[in-house]
C-alpha cells in the first residue's frame, strides 16, 4: 500500500476562464479533460495509496454522469468540497486512509505535470517531511500603487510556488486544525509554514502551468506535444533521459534528491 494519499481540489469557479458552460478543469485537452490529465502521472506512482477528487456541489450530477467510468476504474474518491479551496482541502483531509502518511496536494488546472517531478517531490517529502515545487523569479517585480511604479522588489530570493506540495499528514493536519480562517490561505505551504514548519524547495518548470484562460489551453496542448516528443527521444535513447545517442549512459553523472535544493 502507497503512502500518499494525493488530494485533486477540483470545486473551483473557473470565473476567469471566460466559458460559461464549462469549467477549465472539465475543458478538453487533447482529448482529455485537463483534471484527468492533471492526475495521470500520479496514477502509475506506486507511493500513491489513494486519490481524492474534490469537486463542487454544483457539478455532482454533471460529474456522476460524465466521469463514473473513470472513477470507477481508476478507483477514486470522490467528495464534494467547500466554498474556499482551503474548505476543500479540509474535507478531504477527513477522508484520507490512515495508511497513508504524506499527502501530495496537486491543482486540478495543471495538466502538465510530469511523472519525474512527482517522484522528485514525494523523494524529498520524505526526507524532510514537506516539499514543493516552485521556479524562480525571471522577471524583475514591479511594486506598483494607483498605477504608478513604486519600488522594484529584488527577485534573487523569490520563487513562483506550484504544485504538488507534499507534507507529513500530521503537519498538514496540524496547520489546518489551528488556520486563521480570516486569513486567506492561497496555497497548503503558507499554513505549514505558519506552524513553523519548514518546507523544501523542489525545481519545478515553467511547463507547469496552471489553467487560468483558455489561451492557457493552447499553450498546454503545445507544452504536452513537447513533453511526448521527448518521451519518444529518451525511449530512442535506450530509456534514460542522460543516455547519449547510442543509449549509453553509464558514464553520466547520477542525479541525487539532494541535487534538486542546488538549482
Amino acid at each position: 500500500m502507497g503512502r500518499f494519499a494525493v488530494i485533486l481540489p477540483a470545486a473551483g469557479r473557473s470565473t476567469r476562464f471566460g466559458d460559461p458552460k464549462t469549467k477549465k478543469i472539465y475543458a478538453e485537452l487533447r482529448g482529455r479533460s485537463v483534471w484527468l490529465r492533471a492526475l495521470q502521472p500520479f496514477l502509475n506512482n506506486d507511493e500513491v495509496g489513494q486519490v481524492i477528487v474534490a469537486i463542487a456541489e454544483e457539478d455532482r450530477e454533471m460529474f456522476d454522469r460524465r466521469y463514473r467510468d473513470n472513477v470507477a476504474f481508476l478507483g477514486l474518491d470522490v467528495l464534494v468540497g467547500g466554498a474556499e479551496r482551503a474548505d476543500t482541502v479540509a474535507a478531504a483531509l477527513d477522508r484520507v486512509k490512515g495508511s497513508c502518511d504524506f499527502v501530495a496536494i496537486h491543482d486540478a488546472a495543471r495538466p502538465c505535470i510530469t511523472p519525474a517531478q512527482v517522484s522528485a517531490v514525494f523523494e524529498v517529502a520524505l526526507k524532510t517531511g514537506a516539499a514543493m515545487l516552485a521556479t524562480p523569479v525571471a522577471e524583475t517585480i514591479k511594486r506598483v500603487e494607483e498605477g504608478v511604479i513604486v519600488g522594484t522588489v529584488p527577485r534573487d530570493r523569490l520563487y513562483l510556488a506550484q504544485t504538488p506540495q507534499v507534507f507529513r499528514r500530521d503537519w498538514l493536519a496540524e496547520a489546518y486544525e489551528k488556520r486563521d480562517p480570516a486569513v486567506a490561505a492561497t496555497d497548503d505551504s503558507l499554513l505549514v509554514e505558519a506552524i513553523g514548519r519548514s518546507v523544501a524547495i523542489v525545481a519545478g518548470s515553467p511547463f507547469n502551468l496552471k489553467i487560468t484562460t483558455k489561451d492557457d489551453l493552447r499553450l498546454a496542448d503545445a507544452i504536452l506535444t513537447v513533453l511526448e516528443q521527448e518521451d519518444e527521444a529518451r525511449s530512442c535513447r535506450g530509456g534514460h533521459p542522460f543516455a547519449d545517442e547510442e543509449g549509453r549512459w553509464e558514464d553520466l553523472p547520477k542525479l541525487r534528491a539532494s541535487d534538486l535544493f542546488n538549482f
